[in-house]
């Protein structure tokens, strides 16, 4: 049973659970890109002018008219878009910030090469190039993240398909050939880095993941839909890492790892990506060795929050929880997908776990697959850009109501 808005916040003062809704809320002006199928975003600065600009699916938006400009081409297929992320990575190491994409059902990660100042005023597409044919499908989504400490990121790869191997990514020493072309050169051949693969685990994978520490020894682990893989302490990508069954859940990607309580042990931050709920569980004191947890509910109002994403909004230094409800996130298949879109950040209260509740936007802007946050427009304070089959928009936080 799901519970009305008036009822639902009676019901949380009946029984104290740990959102409020009553703090001085943000002002945001929305600025709408595109609509179409396009589920991925993100925010880099890609002509070299100083001001950050969006990438989202097939164009990317120039900082400060943010009119469509071609990045790449993909198809849609039953109403998804054939592409289920963008990440920003200088691939050619030319100082230029490139865009790297896969899809659900594509095997080959491809990078998308920055064509450089120029040609991007002349509204050329960027060339396509394959990084490495991963030879698996059903990729759920993707993190782009440090996990061994050396400085590069690894692709880290999610399958919904729960007993599928955990495999991610690594840019290793060897190298690959590629011919690019540069407006009024000859074509010519560059080194890039090619990728390795390394295997975390063959026990599980499922609909979720996340990075982060939860045993406390400084190694970043792996957390996936049916538990979480232990980081080694050396050789991290060398060898199989060892599983924990401490749940089997259907959640967001990412979920988030942070201490909400303040006792010095991180906990998880996890909404349900199709279905209704966001939830905290708290780590608490370890038994007969293994992690222990109790789940507290932060909201129940809305469904398929498949994205979660941790940024300074209010520029007091404490991160906020931004998500909101993914449009259509099962082509109208999961409970409530017919409810209005929704954008909304909690403020977190470390001492007392609270979560405050506050409303970016209401019936206009939903979420895909990634929430990215930077100053863009340059006051001081971090704006959103989000991209979902309710459209690609930039949120710009325009601070405290006067």
């Amino acid at each position: 049973m799901h519970l009305s808005k008036t009822t639902f916040l009676a019901f949380c003062l009946a029984i104290t659970l740990p959102l409020t809704v009553f703090s001085q809320s943000l002002t945001w002006e929305i600025k709408p890109l595109a609509l179409d199928t396009n589920e991925g975003v993100a925010i880099a600065d890609f002509d070299g002018d100083g001001k950050l600009d969006v990438s989202a699916g097939r164009n990317w938006y120039h900082n400060p008219d943010f009119v469509a400009r071609p990045l790449r081409n993909f198809g849609d297929v039953n109403g998804y878009a054939e592409s289920n992320g963008d990440f920003v990575y200088d691939v050619d190491k030319d100082g230029r910030p490139d865009v790297i994409a896969t899809g659900f059902f594509d095997t080959k990660l491809m990078w998308f090469r920055n064509p450089g100042k120029e040609a991007l005023r002349l509204g050329q597409l960027w060339e396509p190039h394959l990084l490495v044919d991963t030879k698996n499908q059903q990729n759920e989504a993707q993190l782009f993240e440090d996990i061994d400490g050396d400085g590069t990121p690894e692709w880290i790869v999610n399958s919904w398909i729960a007993d599928r191997p955990f495999l991610v990514w690594r840019f290793g020493k060897a190298t690959q050939e590629v011919t690019v072309k540069e407006p009024g050169k000859p074509n010519h051949v560059v080194n890039v880095p090619a990728l390795a693969q390394c295997t975390i685990g063959v026990n599980a994978n499922g609909h979720g993941m996340a990075v982060g520490d939860l045993n406390g020894d400084g190694h970043k682990d792996l957390l996936v839909g049916k538990g979480w893989y232990e980081s080694p302490t050396s050789d991290v990508l060398g060898q199989t890492w060892k599983y924990h069954a401490d749940w089997d859940l259907h959640t967001s990607v990412p979920m988030l790892v942070m201490d909400v309580n303040s006792d010095g042990r991180n906990d998880l931050i996890v909404g349900q990506a199709h279905d209704f709920g966001l939830h905290w569980w708290e780590q608490l004191p370890p038994a007969d060795g293994k992690l222990v947890w109790k789940k507290h509910l932060i909201d129940d109002t809305v469904s398929q929050l498949h994205v979660l994403h941790l940024a300074d909004l209010t520029g007091d230094g404490s991160p906020e929880l931004i998500t909101g409800k993914r449009y259509f996130a099962h082509n109208g298949g999961d409970p409530g997908a017919k409810d209005p879109v929704t954008m909304l950040y909690y403020e977190i209260d470390r001492k007392e776990a609270k979560f405050t509740r506050h409303v970016i936007s209401k019936e206009q802007v939903g979420t895909g697959l990634q929430i990215k946050t930077g100053d863009i427009d340059g006051n001081g304070l971090n704006d959103i850009a989000v991209a979902g089959k309710s459209g690609t928009y930039i949120l710009f936080n325009k601070g405290l109501k006067k």
